[in-house]
């Protein structure tokens, strides 16, 4: 199945990850409780930051819920990118994850999310147009200062195409 290209320009690739932190703010409101930033989208990772503060636990390090929120928030917004370069309309879903917690995360954080495979998409696109559905799969970690992995997620999506009237 052949992919649908998405349209190779940063000034694009800039203006649509500005509208989804945008829209991100405004129909999850978690997402400005946790003050999320989607901080850089290359078309192939993107990296999503949360300040420490408003994603603390009792102990001082970030809270558990917060680490795995912002990953899979980072996959999801990969993915959302992705269709949107390619001006695919779909409504994308969280099917099943597996997180690892392996350090604790004592200042502000970034999480890196890639789609599993070897290249953006596999196919992804052109199954979701033709047969109205499709899933991808995409890993995510956060990363201390020194460069030890302190978590990682792996997640399994959902795109249901939209129909357009």
């Amino acid at each position: 199945m052949t992919d649908i290209e998405p349209r190779d320009d940063s000034r694009h690739r800039d203006a649509l990850r500005r509208n989804l932190q945008q829209q991100l703010l405004i129909d999850i409101p978690i997402t400005r409780a946790m003050q999320l930033e989607i901080a850089a989208w290359d078309g192939e990772s993107l990296q999503m930051r949360a300040p420490l503060l408003p994603n603390v636990n009792d102990k001082g390090c970030a809270f558990g819920g917060s680490l795995v929120s912002v990953m899979t928030l980072a996959c999801w917004s990969l993915i959302k990118l992705a269709a949107d370069a390619r001006e695919v309309a779909c409504d994308i879903y969280v099917q099943d994850s597996s997180v690892r917690y392996l350090a604790p995360v004592w200042d502000d954080f970034t999480a890196v999310s890639r789609l599993a495979g070897n290249s953006p998409g596999d196919g992804f696109f052109g199954t979701l147009q033709s047969r109205g559905r499709a899933r991808l799969s995409a890993c995510c970690e956060i990363r201390l200062a020194d460069g030890t992995i302190a978590c990682t997620l792996e997640a399994r999506f959902v795109a249901l195409q939209r129909c357009l009237a």
